[in-house]
């Protein structure tokens, strides 16, 4: 099991920001006239189908429409911690069972929880499908929630938070950072939880936790691969649609974040540091939150700025100057309220930091005052969307852009329509975005610093 969020500093970053509202067309990768098909069962679970026969496999996704975000106050990473809970044993089958069954076929299986979504995966033979099915639809509704189940799992995710996040200086600042970017807003909490809170969680709040979320209404079925929407609709009727649907959940409506007018910062200085780095981070409003058109500029504001070897701050600062190992800049669009535009950079050798942070504050000086050029923008934008030709190539990824995105406030035609929407956007929304969001006296800049040496 795993959980997913933010992290502080990722010199390794990914093709860009944004996963969950990638391009989606219609037809299949390998370009067959099989369709995307989207229904809902009549409990209220929906269903995405994405028929891919290039292998007989297929990825059986089931999201809940529940993370971090949503816990009740004092209950930080209830989420998570009930994540763990889903693979323990159900009135109909023992601890185990379900992972002994998936390694048998040589299938996998995992889960993850962000602060939007709990979703749970198994890739498998696709004549495994129905039995997924089954084995999910079960633990839906009938985990059995013993203190001994607890405390042993809650032992677990302790030892988690332990290893993955107060053994890792980076981690710790990235928590800080989002403590202090986000004033009011719960993505201030980390999806993990908070120790002295992860340790109070108890079987209750398990139970009423599960009561409450994991019920099909409020669940997202996506399945991709070797399959037709006639079979799949056959088996989650005959699976999910047996589960009786759960009281309406209330509209997702979260603390709003105020108006923010200081810049703040945040040090670690810590003796495993060797290279010390930066983050500068702004809330700007996500796919679900902006103006029609702001939220693919900001996409492309990522690219252009920092996405990749083509963009600015690699060819300025790694290649031209030669001041910094690694920069660039992320966009974490697909989330359901506002979100955060990222920066970032670490010097090379003896290379002072803030040489490195003054030319990456140059670098976006330079987009809010000139802007970006028609081929700049045009070159992005094929970057961009070829990008998405090669997510669409594995069915993992089009199971996620779909859960994910569905999961927080999007709908299948944003999907379809994003490579239109991406293309739509001019170097004048570009500009206005970097010079509306991306304001020195309102960023929150995390440095990360090793410890000065003994008499300093």
């Amino acid at each position: 099991m795993i959980f997913a969020q933010n992290r502080f500093f990722v010199l390794l970053l990914g093709l860009f920001g944004l996963f969950g509202v990638l391009s989606a067309h219609a037809d299949t990768p390998s370009g067959n006239e099989a369709k995307i098909a989207h229904f809902t069962l009549e409990n209220g679970m929906e269903v995405v189908v994405i028929p891919d026969h290039r292998a007989p496999i297929v990825t059986h996704m089931v999201w809940y429409k529940v993370g971090s975000a949503d816990e009740p106050p004092g209950k930080s990473g209830i989420a998570h911690f009930f994540e763990h809970l889903m693979f323990k044993g159900t009135t109909n089958h023992q601890a185990g069972e379900f992972d002994r069954a998936i390694s048998e076929i040589g299938g996998n299986n995992n889960a993850f929880t962000s602060y939007d979504y709990t979703a749970y995966f198994e890739t498998v033979p696709a004549d495994a499908l129905e039995t997924m099915m089954a084995f999910e639809a079960d633990r839906m509704r009938n985990l059995v929630l013993d203190d001994e189940v607890i405390t042993t799992e809650r032992d677990v995710v302790l030892e988690e938070r332990r290893s993955r996040i107060d053994n890792d200086p980076g981690a710790l600042l990235n928590e800080e950072v989002n403590a202090t970017l986000w004033q009011n807003q719960p993505y201030r909490i980390p999806v993990i939880g908070w120790m002295q809170e992860m340790e109070q969680l108890n079987r209750t709040d398990a139970q009423d936790f599960y009561d409450r979320y994991y019920t099909p209404n409020n669940a997202i079925l996506v399945v991709a691969g070797d399959v037709d929407e006639k079979s799949v609709k056959e088996m989650a009727e005959k699976t999910y649609g047996k589960i009786a649907r759960g009281p309406d959940l209330p509209p997702r409506k979260r603390p709003v974040e105020p108006e923010q007018n200081t810049r703040r910062s945040v040090t670690l200085r810590d003796a495993r540091v060797s290279v010390p780095g930066f983050s500068v981070q702004w809330v700007v409003p996500s796919y679900n939150t902006a103006k029609p058109g702001e939220a693919e500029a900001l996409d492309l504001l990522a690219e252009i700025l920092g996405g990749g070897v083509r963009s600015r701050l690699y060819q300025e600062l790694v290649v031209g100057k030669q001041i910094a190992v690694g920069t660039g800049a992320s966009y974490s669009g697909t989330m359901l309220d506002d979100t955060s535009f990222t920066v970032y950079g670490a010097p090379v050798g003896q290379t002072p930091l803030d040489e490195v942070e003054k030319s990456v504050a140059a670098e976006i000086a330079r987009i809010v005052d000139e802007g970006v050029s028609s081929d700049e923008l045009e070159k992005a934008k094929k970057r961009f969307i070829r990008a998405t030709i090669f997510a669409r190539d594995r069915q993992s990824a089009m199971a996620n852009i779909f859960g994910s995105t569905l999961a927080t406030g999007g709908s299948v035609d944003d999907i379809a329509k994003w490579p239109e929407h991406i293309s739509a956007v001019t170097p004048e929304q570009v500009k206005q975005v970097a010079a509306r969001y991306l304001v020195p006296s309102r960023a929150t800049i995390g440095y990360l610093l090793p410890q000065p040496e003994s008499g300093n």
